[in-house]
């Protein structure tokens, strides 16, 4: 990590290569692609985290949450997503404790970012009061504090879905906030109730 480096990750992104879709909504067929193939091919629910940059505390969180998760729940795939060039996220996951169950995807490009709705955020979303308070109770609580940012941008919008295993959007929107975390348990539940139920 350089000085330079950190301070492109506060610069305003370049456009993406696609166009920025409107957000998969509940109830309707999740985008596919051949990096995210939705339904998954081994016939089980998707519980999908897209990160906003490998430094974030949120992030690092929601990451740490989701390796959990996949550990307790063999029978959901657990994915996340990361803007982060490769380099930089394998050093980013290895710090934070390894990917565990998780499949990460790296997606410099911002495609499957773009195909779920998900582009640049406001200034409010990343340095609002409220938000920037919630990041520093996560890091006093749990430790999780900015690691150094190497590749990405703090203006990437993250968020979250839970995809049934016919392919579905059952739960989930982008993130509102930069502090707005994965309720992992939710995602979970969305779809294990409907196997109960089915």
């Amino acid at each position: 990590m350089t000085f330079s480096t950190e301070l492109a990750s506060w610069l305003t992104p370049a456009p993406g290569i696609i166009p920025t879709a409107t957000p998969p909504e509940l109830n309707h067929p999740a985008p596919s692609s051949p990096e995210l193939p939705i339904p998954a091919s081994n016939g089980h629910p998707t519980v999908i985290l897209f990160l906003r940059h490998c430094g974030c505390p949120v992030a690092e969180a929601d990451f740490r949450n989701l390796r959990q998760a996949a550990s307790q729940h063999p029978d959901i795939n657990f994915t996340a997503i990361s803007h982060s060039d490769e380099p930089a996220t394998t050093r980013w996951v290895d710090a934070v404790g390894g990917p565990g169950a998780v499949k990460v995807i790296v997606d410099v490009e911002r495609r499957l970012y773009a195909a779920w709705g998900l582009g640049v955020v406001s200034w409010s979303h990343v340095l609002s009061l409220a938000a920037l308070v919630n990041i520093m109770k996560l890091g006093r609580e749990r430790g999780i504090w900015n690691r150094n940012t190497e590749s990405g941008s703090r203006w990437q919008a993250g968020g979250f879905w839970a995809v049934d295993a016919q392919g579905v959007v059952r739960w989930g929107r982008p993130a509102r906030r930069a502090d707005d975390f994965l309720d992992v348990e939710g995602a979970v539940r969305a779809v294990c109730e409907l196997r109960v139920v089915g």
